[in-house]
């Protein structure tokens, strides 16, 4: 359905109930008009939430459904995966915490997939305690790349700043052997694309950043800016997407240089999200490119340390939520525009040699 046409409607996966994803949930739906602008979906347990909501002492009304499909406009509709009592330890996780948050996650992924909500943010999961329970990734981005059958593109967005990830989580001492001309191609094209689908940029400028100190120094301190990454900006560049670089990474992030450019692809985690978190933490979403379906979350962790203590700030999830949406509008917009465009159509011409002239499709 078109966003024209209802409001997107936004599911949410709660992570480990332990840290402090029901509070940032929560205290992003606390204004009574929030529902004028998306209907909430949220993943979870009806009893868990009244329980924590009184401990924040947020006033917040459910409309509990068992499908994603019942949702209603105007509510906070919450699938009730659970009507147990869930025993909350807040500030450290455990067996039932970390259940609930692989159980949310599948639940709101299935309705993704399903066409049952538009888009998909995440609150944050404990990764090791997932894997211990079977869980098969290192996190959200190689979970969503396995059931959507698609690599998907780790990438970090504020107003001012987005940066991908070439490699997000593999030792750093794996990290050279993994990164190659033809990764990084693709890498760019995913992350051009993104850029004009995803987030209305025209004409994308993409900054790509070295992997060694000084980039490389010419050869002094490692060659895969000479031999892999140069290259491959180059061959990009001579084919029509505006690729600069390699830039040496420690001497890039000042405002007057990052701001020339719509995106950067770090090669690899810390290398950009370092950075990234400095400058952009409190308004900074994670979004995982290049994929079928839309999932945000915001760019921090579980947060333990402050679980319970009512000081989590909800911005960076409020920014998730928003940032879905508008992704959503512009992917949508740009369907619709292409769609529409001038299409050839085959007409005879003074010769009787058909010529391709260009027409209007009905909207």
């Amino acid at each position: 359905m078109s966003p024209k046409n209802h409001k997107v409607r936004v599911g949410i996966s709660i992570g480990d109930f332990n840290g402090i994803g029901p509070e940032i949930i929560m205290k992003s739906l606390k204004d009574k008009t929030i529902t004028d602008f998306f209907t909430p979906v949220i993943f979870g347990s009806g009893k868990l939430f009244t329980f924590q909501k009184n401990i924040f002492k947020l006033n917040l009304n459910f409309n509990y459904i068992t499908e994603a499909s019942q949702a209603q406009n105007g509510k906070l509709n919450m699938v009730n995966l659970t009507k147990e009592n869930s025993n909350v330890e807040l500030g450290k996780p455990t067996e039932e915490s970390t259940k609930m948050a692989i159980d949310s996650l599948e639940a709101a992924t299935e309705a993704l997939m399903k066409g049952e909500i538009d888009v998909l943010v995440t609150a944050p999961i404990n990764k090791d305690e997932m894997v211990k329970m079977g869980f098969k990734h290192a996190g959200h981005t190689g979970y969503f790349e396995e059931k959507f059958n698609k690599k998907g593109l780790m990438f970090l967005v504020s107003e001012d700043l987005k940066v991908a990830v070439s490699t997000h989580h593999i030792p750093i001492s794996q990290v050279a052997e993994n990164i190659s001309k033809e990764k990084i191609k693709k890498q760019i094209k995913a992350l051009n694309q993104t850029l004009i689908e995803d987030f209305a940029v025209t004409r994308p400028k993409i900054a790509v950043l070295g992997l060694n100190p000084h980039s490389g120094d010419g050869g002094v301190i490692g060659n895969e800016e000479i031999e892999i990454i140069a290259p491959t900006i180059r061959e990009l560049s001579d084919n029509g997407i505006l690729t600069f670089g390699p830039f040496p990474a420690d001497s890039f992030f000042q405002p007057s240089k990052y701001r020339n450019f719509d995106a950067v692809l770090a090669m690899y985690h810390d290398q950009g999200l370092a950075p990234f978190k400095t400058l952009a933490y409190e308004e900074g979403v994670n979004y995982t490119a290049a994929l079928p379906f839309i999932r945000t979350s915001p760019d921090h962790g579980v947060a333990y340390d402050i679980a319970g203590k009512n000081i989590a700030d909800e911005q960076s999830f409020m920014e998730a939520i928003f940032t879905a949406i508008k992704i959503f509008n512009n992917r949508n917009d740009y369907k619709d525009l292409m769609s529409n465009r001038l299409q050839p159509r085959r007409m005879p011409s003074d010769n009787g040699i058909d010529e391709d002239l260009p027409v209007e499709t009905e909207m």
